[in-house]
């Protein structure tokens, strides 16, 4: 193992993994419905901009690839692909990627009560391109992670 993978873990484990474990899963769907909403009420707030478009495709294509990968725990295959390809199309409005958002962790949200209901779910890791196996609860707390931090950038 290089110094690069040990040092990616133990930050993996410091900022995702641990904090995880402090909610079941059925809590982190709580969680993610709950931030769900306080995010939905800032976009309403935030103007129909190229850049903020370009920002909330970017956090909706990166919700809905995290899904993909939980839906492995589920049973389905795994598929080795990148985040691009689950972005909304480009020629979308802001209150319109706003919905598609919503849509999007609503499904977060199902899938994560869905593993939640399934005690095989809780010891399956899943692999994320750029932090390793993450677990089911780890991946919760990615996505709601990723959304909270990323839509700060919406101006």
């Amino acid at each position: 193992m290089s110094l690069h993978e040990i040092l990616r873990d133990v930050i993996v484990r410091l900022a995702v993994e641990r904090p995880a474990t402090s909610r079941s899963t059925m809590e982190w769907a709580e969680t993610l419905a709950a931030s769900g909403a306080k995010l939905k009420a800032r976009m309403t707030a935030i103007a129909d901009t190229p850049a903020n478009c370009r920002q909330l495709r970017h956090i909706i294509g990166l919700e809905r690839w995290g899904q993909r990968r939980m839906r492995v725990a589920l049973g389905e295959p795994f598929i080795n692909d990148e985040m691009d390809g689950y972005e909304p199309p480009v020629d979308l409005r802001f209150p319109d990627l706003i919905d598609v958002f919503l849509n999007t962790r609503d499904e977060t949200v199902n899938i994560a009560r869905r593993c939640a209901a399934d005690p095989r779910t809780e010891s399956t890791r899943v692999q994320h391109n750029q932090l390793g196996p993450l677990s089911i609860r780890g991946w919760l707390r990615y996505l709601d992670l990723h959304a909270r931090l990323e839509a700060r950038r919406l101006h």
